[in-house]
């Protein structure tokens, strides 16, 4: 599948204009260039940096707002071990499946609020953290098989899932998870229902809005390695100032040394209604990755349209999906493609494939020793909480800018209008559906899924022309 794909994307560049072939000099490594191992290695090692803590955030956060304590260091463990085979999968190409890019694969923020409902479900009923974890990994697996199967029709996608639709579910994820931020700059969940007296202390806040701020300053810097590492050495300096004012607590707890990838370790659990709202789920993430894998292949001075172009698209999508499924067998959570390492490519001019191989080998090695999962577990909240605020209003704010490139008329404000309210409406109110059946409520007690699904029945239902009598009255 490789060499069809190279040689399209050869035939393309030489039919380029001279100002686009002087663009493609700005590469130093094409996609099928080999580098040698020591820029391999740190060329790969800054694509970690960037990726890293978005690997590890979503299992930190659904971990402590779940209470699963003594297993989180073999969660995060497990999700650095799939980021590792799944970034290798999509850069090697196996069959039909991945898109022969440096396409660093991390555990998905978008799944995060339907997890915790989910998990909070299982937990109400008197199930323990195995049962939580049983059910959480089945549905992910079985719902995976919805971007494999969207895969094969990408192209025809986009008929549906226009980007009114997709602006307002990006934006819904963002507002609804800015919550969980806020409250571990507070302190966290458990200090906020335990001891709320505690809770947003005048250090919790010092640290939490101290992140907050340094990664803003970061980001101002004219220096691009220092903003591709911004978040990093944000959550250190404040991890620091945590220990400086006394609110860090250094615990290691008992961990195995190494991590052995165990398939289903914690048991097989289906929920179907809660297989309705990941389904869902994945078909967004999809046409994310379809944006993210677009910037990938144009950072990477390759085509972003015709044959080649669609059959990485559909290989990308297809990886995801796969990655998702291997990521739900061997204990973590569904896996997408990563943005920010885009970032990377056009930093360095390394595009090549085979540095993505490097980057899986390394996220593998990484792990499969606990020991990096046990120390992570004692990020301060406040911490953590700076830096997820960042990253959940930046997931806000693309959704925003997805919603501004379009031409807002009277039927897509309304459409916008109806699927934001209701979608942030459940998740302000959550016992709006208290009384209703469990399909009920694990279909729609997910603001993402509500939103998303309204504003797919309102584009599919509200005709084209269905305020273009009052248009010419704004």
């Amino acid at each position: 599948m490789l060499e069809p794909i190279k040689q399209s994307d050869d035939a393309m560049c030489e039919a380029r204009t001279e100002k686009a072939v002087n663009t493609c000099e700005d590469i130093l490594y094409t996609v099928d260039d080999k580098p040698g191992i020591v820029e391999s290695f740190f060329a790969a090692l800054q694509h970690v940096l960037a990726s890293f803590v978005g690997i590890i955030t979503p299992t930190l956060i659904i971990g402590g707002v779940l209470g699963l304590g003594s297993e989180i260091p073999y969660l995060i463990s497990m999700a650095l071990f799939v980021s590792g085979v799944g970034t290798f999968i999509q850069a090697r190409r196996v069959g039909p499946i991945g898109s022969g890019l440096i396409c660093v694969q991390g555990t998905s923020f978008a799944f995060l609020g339907t997890i915790l409902a989910t998990g909070f479900t299982v937990k109400a009923t008197g199930g323990g953290n195995d049962e939580v974890l049983a059910t959480i990994f089945a549905v992910c697996f079985l719902a995976a098989f919805v971007e494999i199967f969207i895969s094969f029709f990408i192209e025809k996608l986009g008929k549906v899932i226009k980007p009114v639709v997709t602006g307002v579910v990006i934006t819904t994820i963002g507002v609804y998870l800015i919550k969980v931020g806020m409250t571990d700059i507070g302190g966290g969940q458990w200090l906020l229902t335990n001891m709320p007296e505690k809770f947003a202390s005048p250090s919790n806040l010092i640290v939490g809005f101290s992140v907050v701020a340094l990664v803003v300053l970061l980001n101002a810097s004219k220096n691009q390695w220092v903003r591709l590492t911004a978040v990093v050495v944000a959550m250190l300096v404040g991890w620091l100032l945590a220990l400086i004012l006394g609110i860090a607590k250094f615990k290691m707890g008992e961990f195995d040394l190494i991590a052995m990838p165990l398939p289903f370790k914690y048991g097989f659990n289906i929920d179907f209604g809660a297989m309705i709202a990941f389904s869902f789920l994945y078909l967004i993430t999809a046409i994310e990755s379809t944006g993210d894998i677009t910037a990938n292949c144009a950072v990477s001075k390759l085509p972003v349209k015709g044959a080649s172009y669609l059959a990485r698209i559909r290989g990308g999508i297809l990886g995801d999906g796969v990655n998702s499924m291997i990521a739900a067998a061997f204990n973590t959570f569904p896996n997408t493609t990563f943005s920010q390492n885009n970032g990377v490519i056009q930093l360095t001019g390394v595009a090549s494939r085979y540095i993505g191989l490097w980057i899986g080998v390394i996220l593998i090695i990484l792990g499969l020793f606990p020991v990096i999962g046990a120390v992570l577990q004692n990020i301060p909240k406040p911490v953590l909480g700076g830096a997820t605020l960042v990253m959940f209003g930046t997931v806000a704010a693309a959704g925003v800018k997805i919603l501004a490139s379009e031409k807002i008329n009277r039927r897509s404000l309304l459409i916008i209008a109806v699927s934001l309210g209701m979608g942030l409406g459940v998740s302000f109110v959550p016992e709006m559906f208290i009384n209703a059946p469990k399909l009920v409520t694990a279909i729609f007690g997910s603001a993402v899924t509500v939103s998303g699904l309204i504003a797919i029945v309102m584009t599919l239902l509200l005709p084209e022309n269905y305020s273009a009598s009052t248009d010419h009255l704004n």
